[in-house]
């Protein structure tokens, strides 16, 4: 495992998610239980947005901007919560336009993470 410094160095604010978690056996814990997440997530993300179900797709971005601002992630927390505001309201275009956008930060934060927890 590497040390928090690599994570800060990757833009993630390590310190104010060990403020709300305490240590960081609890934040190790929870960046692999974010992974994990991750798994079904995006899939589902994906599905909802192809089928243009912004309801569903609304919920599955406001529980990743609330897991990003938990973690740290605060680039992806600031994507996330633009999606949520546009699929909650309706707005297919904007999620169509900057879905990759989204998921190339999504996918950034996986690999740090990975390469954090070894």
């Amino acid at each position: 495992m590497k040390e928090l410094e690599f994570l800060e160095q990757n833009g993630i604010d390590t310190k104010t998610s060990l403020e709300l978690l305490g240590d960081v056996d609890t934040y190790n814990d929870t960046l692999a239980d974010f992974l994990t997440e991750c798994d079904t997530r995006i899939p589902n993300m994906n599905k909802y947005k192809e089928a243009g179900d912004m309801e569903n797709y609304a919920i599955l971005v406001h529980a990743m901007k609330g897991d990003s601002k938990y973690l740290g992630f605060t680039k992806l927390a600031e994507l996330s919560y633009n999606h949520q505001i546009e699929s909650q309201n309706n707005n297919t275009n904007y999620v169509n336009t900057h879905y990759d956008e989204l998921i190339t930060e999504v996918n950034r934060i996986i690999e740090v993470v990975k390469e954090y927890l070894g």
